[in-house]
């Protein structure tokens, strides 16, 4: 991915899910940034079997704190991809130096971050009425990442 796509994982809590974000950050070529505390270690033999083996190639960085990573990167938007979203994920215009944040699997992100944001910067995915709490947060990174990608043409 030429133009650049931040992918902000905080506090991410299962490894074989950052595992899987990690293998699609390094085919993507989107940048992936982990804000601790982490719920797991980056030797976890769980996470090296769903995609450490490809942090060679990822572009990924820990932070020890959201404040930190985005102080460094200084995104041009950060979106919340949240179920509290007020804004369907596939209406939004990304750009350049965009920044996509995922909270942690069992509780999802801050509400002071996520209402922080303008309600244009706050997307959900679709899904169907009553199906459940959310979709696998390694399937909603690589929807978003693909998506984003589409809209830069694949460069």
């Amino acid at each position: 991915m030429n133009k650049t796509l931040s992918i902000i994982l905080y506090e991410p809590e299962i490894p074989p899910n950052t595992g899987n974000i990690i293998r699609l950050c390094a085919n993507s070529g989107a940048k992936l940034h982990l804000i601790e505390p982490l719920g797991f270690n980056l030797e976890e033999k769980a996470l090296r079997r769903a995609g450490l083996d490809y942090a060679e190639w990822a572009d990924m960085n820990v932070w020890p704190n959201l404040e930190a990573c985005l102080a460094a990167i200084s995104p041009n938007k950060i979106y919340a991809m949240t179920t509290k979203g007020s804004r369907n994920f596939f209406e939004a215009k990304f750009e350049e130096n965009d920044a996509l944040i995922f909270g942690p699997e069992t509780r999802g992100l801050p509400e002071d971050f996520i209402f922080s944001l303008p309600g244009e910067q706050r997307l959900r995915l679709p899904m169907v009425e009553n199906a459940g709490r959310s979709l696998n947060l390694s399937n909603s990174v690589a929807i978003a990442v693909y998506e984003t990608w589409r809209q830069f043409e694949f460069q």
